[in-house]
């Protein structure tokens, strides 16, 4: 660890540390510690502290044990003060800077995942002057069970709490308070979606980036009937007072529990996530979050946004079974999935993959996150919020409604033979030395490629364009990235294959 830095914010002074060219501040909570009476909770603000509080290491997560072999190391790390931020800024900026932020949100379907991970660290950002903040927020029952006598959708409070605390503090570390861009991948880029339909958000953040969107706007029925099952497998009431009478260790098992598919169906976990989607995520609650957000984005003109996925988000859950489902006819695996007889033949018509294992993956992975790419980038252009002035000026928006830029990113891992869930993620942040990333991406993967889709983030964070073209109604172009990335690609109707799914 390098030399000591400080900051001070209206809550107190903070000591991080300088690693290279970047001041690091980590584990710095934005609330107080959602336990005891506030375990279910909104966030509360964290009180101010006295003298020089140690911000060296990462803070306490949400996410509780070992989460196991993940294809993103998020470690937990024990402790009560689950609701904090870490902060990396250039150490050597102009004092009179005022730089733009990038918000990251981590995923891990809203029940796992964790900010301390040197993935997220905002090193490469911090080199080419954007300051990166990574939030934590409440997952699993905690932060999102519909609660009979508590708030609903603690976890987006926590992560619109986190929002504020930038708005109010980040000014300390040379960042620019209006020039605000929120970011999530998986279960992040779902609730950047989310955030963007939520009125408590409005104004915290000036654009936004959804990658891989994994949206959770789960129906209040089915949040009660979740909660139904939860108590009673804990054996008690389903209100506040029943759940907080439960050790959240407890809690966490019985959540799992309490989501499992039935026993004895073939695939049972890929049909559970293709019919009911995530049990636990934001709650559709007339309240935070008012309504689903492709209903409030195909109305409202919200913030520019970048959004896509990679080319094979899920066909890591059927390559298991690739030796059994070799005997068995893809057409008729889809129908056993639901898909109708039209609809599968135009689907199949237009699928690149091949084999019944791998076009199942890919169903999976149309299905749940590139047909919501697909839905977003259409109701935001019916919303007439395509074809906009590409370029930050005033409130973001040149005078008119927000851009929509599409991407995919089509590079197959050497890994698993594809472009996998999370494989873009240390592209994005350019951080393809971290821990754990050649187990995804090989020993070799491609830096300018990095270059590339760190580029863009940067570029959009900075001056609202990534630097392609604007998805519109006629070309429907996305820019494809891939390797080698020296000549960057866009191409029309880019998501033309998953249309029939829409």
């Amino acid at each position: 660890m390098d030399a000591a830095v400080l900051a001070t914010t209206s809550r107190g002074r903070l000591r991080g540390f300088r690693r290279g060219s970047t001041a690091v501040f980590l584990g710095i909570p934005f609330a107080q510690p959602p336990v005891g009476p506030l375990r279910f909770a909104a966030p509360v603000p964290v009180e101010p502290w006295e003298g020089e509080r140690d911000a060296t290491a990462y803070g306490p997560t949400a996410q509780r044990g070992d989460a196991g072999i993940t294809l993103i190391p998020e470690p937990s790390v024990p402790g009560d003060a689950t609701l904090n931020v870490n902060v990396f800024t250039p150490a050597d900026r102009d004092p009179d800077a005022t730089l733009p932020v990038l918000v990251w949100i981590h995923g891990g379907g809203y029940t796992s995942g964790s900010p301390a991970s040197r993935w997220y660290d905002g090193d490469a950002f911090a080199r080419d002057g954007v300051i990166t903040v990574v939030i934590s927020y409440r997952i699993g029952f905690d932060g999102f069970g519909l609660i009979e006598g508590a708030p609903s959708n603690r976890g987006l409070r926590d992560q619109i709490a986190a929002l504020e605390w930038v708005r109010d503090e980040i000014g300390a570390f040379g960042g620019d308070p209006a020039r605000v861009t929120v970011a999530g991948q998986s279960a992040g880029g779902g609730s950047v979606l989310a955030l963007m339909a939520s009125p408590a958000a409005s104004g915290l953040f000036r654009g936004a980036m959804a990658i891989s969107p994994a949206i959770g706007a789960v129906a209040v029925d089915a949040a009660r009937g979740f909660a139904a099952r939860l108590a009673s497998l804990a054996g008690v009431a389903a209100d506040r007072a029943g759940f907080a009478s439960v050790p959240e260790e407890r809690l966490i098992e019985l959540q799992k529990a309490a989501g499992k598919p039935p026993r004895g169906r073939a695939l049972a976990s890929l049909t559970a996530l293709l019919d009911d989607g995530l049990p636990l995520g934001p709650v559709i609650d007339g309240d935070v979050l008012p309504r689903h957000p492709l209903e409030v984005l195909g109305e409202e003109p919200s913030v520019p946004l970048v959004i896509g996925s990679t080319d094979d988000e899920f066909t890591m859950l059927t390559a298991r079974y690739r030796a059994v489902l070799r005997f068995v006819p893809v057409s008729l695996a889809l129908a056993v999935l639901g898909l109708g007889r039209s609809r599968r033949r135009a689907y199949l018509e237009r699928t690149w993959r091949r084999g019944t294992a791998a076009v199942l993956g890919g169903y999976a992975t149309d299905r749940v996150i590139r047909t919501m790419v697909l839905r977003v980038a259409r109701a935001r252009m019916d919303a007439g919020s395509a074809g906009a002035t590409p370029s930050w000026e005033g409130d973001g928006m040149n005078g008119s409604t927000p851009a929509t830029w599409v991407y995919r990113f089509a590079w197959p891992s050497p890994v698993f033979g594809d472009a996998c869930h999370c494989l873009d993620v240390p592209f994005w942040f350019d951080h393809l030395d971290a821990d754990g990333v050649t187990a995804i991406a090989g020993d070799a993967p491609p830096h300018d490629l990095a270059a590339q889709l760190h580029g863009a983030a940067v570029a959009f964070v900075r001056d609202g364009d990534p630097g392609w073209p604007t998805w519109d109604a006629t070309g429907r172009r996305a820019r494809v990235f891939d390797a080698p990335a020296s000549v960057p690609s866009v191409e029309s109707d880019a998501y033309a294959e998953v249309a029939p799914l829409v």
